[in-house]
């Protein structure tokens, strides 16, 4: 039994001064997503039955391949965001929490360079 009381057990542990940052930041990707997806499907649909001769001279168009990085960016740091919420309130133990988060850190860096490379690889073709 302790002679402390209550507040003074968490008194001086604060927050982290991280959550309203990442509360933001999913919000502003959320909003930035909503046009980029309206586009990217409009896009995809509209091109969806070309050659790709005629795919590479849409994606080669300066607008084009920059809303197309965008997308990639936004999306997979939205999905970051994501998955961490998700690990952060349901994975235990602490380590384990750590692990996924590294390794979907990981994956999504890794899914972004090979996507923006292959943006840019046909764009610049």
């Amino acid at each position: 039994m302790s002679l402390r009381t209550p507040l003074a057990h968490v008194r001086g542990l604060g927050t982290a001064k991280d959550g309203t940052h990442h509360w933001w930041m999913q919000r502003v990707t959320s909003i930035a997503l909503v046009p980029l997806v309206v586009w990217f499907a409009f896009s995809m649909l509209s091109y969806s039955r070309v050659d790709y001769a005629v795919f590479q001279q849409w994606l080669s168009r300066p607008l084009n391949a920059g809303l197309m990085v965008t997308f990639l960016v936004t999306v997979l740091y939205h999905a970051k965001l994501g998955m961490q919420v998700i690990y952060e309130d349901y994975v235990r133990p602490e380590w384990a929490m750590y692990v996924a988060l590294l390794v979907t850190q990981f994956a999504l860096f890794l899914l972004g360079a090979i996507s923006i490379i292959s943006v840019l690889k046909i764009a610049l073709a």
